[in-house]
């Protein structure tokens, strides 16, 4: 299912629409640069991030290696100051250890409301007047 197909225009967690996250890296689910999302997206890729080293660190550690390249999967392995769609619980379980990224409301799909909250997102948001 294309995220068109899901429920049509998808919103960012400010009710707008949905901005997006980055193209290099190319991001997100399906790898449009947009944290979009599916049926079919079941870690909930909805976050859209701004990578630190401590955070990919804290990732690898926790079972996910994002820095290191998996050109067998076309990914290019990630660096501190990348833009990238996150899983909603893995930021969540960032947050609760205190070691979150910074996140960009504009290109957080408002999917990501189902797993964390608003206000822990605007805590950490640097598109937030």
């Amino acid at each position: 299912m294309k995220p068109e197909e899901f429920g049509g225009i998808q919103r960012n967690v400010l009710g707008g629409p949905l901005g997006r996250c980055s193209d290099k890296p190319l991001t997100g689910f399906f790898r449009d640069g947009c944290c979009n999302t599916s049926e079919e997206d079941l870690g909930s890729h909805t976050i859209c991030v701004v990578l630190t080293a401590q955070f990919l660190q804290f990732s690898k550690v926790r079972g996910n290696d994002l820095s290191t390249p998996r050109p067998e999967f076309d990914f290019p392995g990630l660096n501190p100051g990348d833009r990238w769609c996150l899983c909603a619980a893995r930021w969540r379980e960032a947050f609760q250890a205190g070691m979150a990224p910074q996140v960009v409301l504009n290109a957080c799909n408002e999917m990501a409301l189902e797993i964390v909250s608003l206000d822990d997102l605007k805590r950490f948001a640097i598109d937030l007047n």
